[in-house]
């Protein structure tokens, strides 16, 4: 039995008890049918213009406000997104949610949230929780389900659009930075510095760009005429990012990299916090390069150089995606370019 992640509820209770306005009170102050009040708030152009400026004003004068249930059962639609994140810790997810509730509240929507904590088994089981709920599309990041969404869709009948997908296979209605082009603009920088001992400290739990990002580091490597030394490549399960940094701290102390490119900005500070600890300077002994530009980025010691990716545009064009295909638009994978940030956690070597 799966356990789903939980999402929260807010019920807005009527001040002092009173019951909501209905359009039948509204009718029996203007003095016309229930179905005028209808049609009126909705500016039927068979009702007069006077009648619909009158009705709308004595319904704004009661309070009335109308009911999403009741509008949801006239469109099929109930004006919400669903979104599967991965935990509401990861700061990658800020940027991304903004980006996509931006988007959806210009076009009307409201979005609920729910966790997946990186679990395919909890993602598959909050994806189903979101259709019962009668969401009218559900957007996922850093799925570890991915192309098996593709059956679900003709069996759930709603959009699933993937951000940054994580597994193997392809998956039409997906959005992702391109990882490659980004490893590589890392990589090439640290060349260009000078660095040739240049080290890449990856991830288990999210393959997909994991594998591409190390992908961009050896071809950058090798565009240069270096051979990638697997002695100075690590993959390293931890529970944090923060973990993985600090466990990453081999590359140098044992495979003697001048530079490390890590797999996203956490594990870049979990490394310089080992080796601030470890007695070692950075960048004066060693070159720290993340990856995402999460905000904290900026705030560590030093401000660390990194890789961004474009996290609110992910979510912006994620979130329009996800309205194309609900007006039946053709739409299909996109990829957004990476840029470089330069900081203070990188220098040349021996400096």
């Amino acid at each position: 039995m799966h356990t789903c992640a939980p999402m929260w509820v807010v019920a807005v209770i009527p001040m002092g008890g009173r019951m909501p306005v209905t359009i039948k009170d509204i009718a029996r102050v203007a003095g016309v049918s229930h179905t005028t009040v209808s049609r009126a708030l909705k500016g039927n152009p068979a009702i007069s213009i006077e009648t619909t400026d009158r009705i709308r004003k004595i319904a704004q004068q009661m309070g009335y406000t109308p009911s999403a249930v009741a509008q949801s059962l006239l469109s099929q639609r109930t004006q919400t997104i669903g979104m599967v994140i991965t935990t509401i810790a990861d700061p990658f997810v800020v940027r991304v949610v903004e980006g996509v509730e931006g988007v959806a509240q210009a076009a009307d929507y409201s979005v609920f949230l729910a966790t997946s904590h990186n679990n395919p088994n909890q993602e598959n089981a909050v994806v189903e929780t979101l259709h019962r709920r009668r969401v009218d599309a559900i957007i996922v990041t850093s799925s570890r389900v991915g192309s098996l969404y593709s059956s679900r869709l003709e069996q759930i009948k709603i959009p699933i659009v993937l951000i940054n997908n994580q597994e193997e296979g392809e998956y039409l209605h997906s959005i992702r930075s391109n990882d490659i082009q980004g490893a590589r603009l890392a990589v090439e920088y640290l060349l260009g510095l000078g660095h040739r001992r240049i080290g890449y400290l990856g991830c288990t739990n999210r393959p997909r760009s994991n594998q591409r990002r190390l992908s961009g580091y050896q071809a950058a490597l090798q565009q240069a005429g270096i051979q990638p030394d697997p002695n100075l490549i690590a993959n390293v399960a931890a529970d944090t990012d923060i973990e993985r940094g600090k466990a990453g701290f081999h590359l140098y102390a044992q495979a003697g990299a001048t530079a490390v490119f890590c797999f996203n900005d956490l594990t870049a500070i979990g490394l310089m916090m080992e080796a601030r600890r470890q007695g070692v300077a950075v960048p004066a002994q060693l070159s720290v390069m993340g990856f995402d530009n999460i905000e904290a980025a900026m705030y560590v010691t030093p401000p660390l150089t990194t890789v961004a990716q474009p996290l609110l545009e992910l979510g912006r064009q994620a979130m329009q995606m996800t309205l194309a295909l609900l007006d039946g638009k053709l739409v299909h994978d996109i990829r957004l370019p990476c840029t470089l940030v330069e900081r203070e956690s990188v220098a040349a070597p021996g400096r």
